[in-house]
């Protein structure tokens, strides 16, 4: 009796990778919709239609807007649900301000340079934190070590600057002082902006494979890579006291 599958591939916090034709053409042969959150790949690094998906959706406040500024979000679908996808929003009252899209319209005409630049800069950062004696897992698809790599290879044109490590030590109070001596790194629960963000992960939220234990989630902005590891460098010695 199942009407639909909603999926959010990679998983914006513990950043599993789903097998996304696989599960489409397995759900069209049954009758059943797939609908799937793009946001961390966005189309032009994942493909979510031509990879069988009937709806995508986007929060396009994070990297189409990409300065943190904008509410807005998408429903992209085939001809064969757009009058159903239409139909539901003029129900629903869901309408954008002039001035969202203005932001949004602004923010495309940027967005394949600044993904460019937050993979670049996240990779950096994630290859450092993999060499901390700190760490004991770092989630990000692009490493050939993270659980789902081979799909996220098969199927994503790159990768973007959003992505999670897990701490050795278990102890949530380190956690928590090693975020809040993070200097250049603010807190915050959105991502895809300009500026650097750090998450503590709630483990009730994050019922996964791997398991989620004391992990931390980074959003990594368009700042200099060295400076974000000089902060993250100086928080782990703080944490450590």
């Amino acid at each position: 009796r199942t009407r639909a599958i909603l999926l959010e591939s990679p998983g914006s916090l513990t950043l599993e990778v789903q097998d996304v034709p696989a599960i489409s053409a397995a759900a069209r042969e049954r009758g059943i919709v797939t609908v799937l959150d793009n946001t961390w790949a966005t189309p032009l690094l994942f493909p979510a239609l031509a990879a069988g998906v009937d709806i995508s959706i986007q929060a396009l406040s994070k990297y189409v807007g990409g300065h943190s500024d904008v509410m807005i979000g998408s429903a992209t679908t085939t001809e064969k649900y757009f009058p159903r996808v239409q139909r539901t929003c003029w129900d629903l009252g869901h309408a954008v301000s002039p001035d969202d899209a203005w932001l949004g319209s602004r923010g495309l005409r940027t967005l394949g340079v600044r993904l460019k630049q937050h993979e670049a800069n996240a990779l950096v950062v994630a290859h450092w934190l993999k060499q901390r004696s700190e760490v004991e897992l770092v989630l990000h698809p692009a490493l050939p070590d993270c659980p789902g790599h081979d799909i996220w290879r098969r199927d994503f044109n790159g990768s973007s600057g959003l992505f999670s490590f897990e701490l050795k030590d278990g102890d949530a109070a380190k956690r928590a002082k090693f975020i809040d001596s993070l200097t250049l790194f603010g807190i915050g629960y959105s991502w895809g902006g300009y500026e650097s963000l750090v998450l503590a992960v709630d483990p009730v939220r994050t019922a996964s494979k791997p398991p989620a234990q004391n992990l931390v989630r980074l959003q990594i902005g368009l700042e200099d890579p060295e400076d974000l590891i000089a902060d993250l460098e100086s928080a782990f010695a703080q944490a450590a006291r």
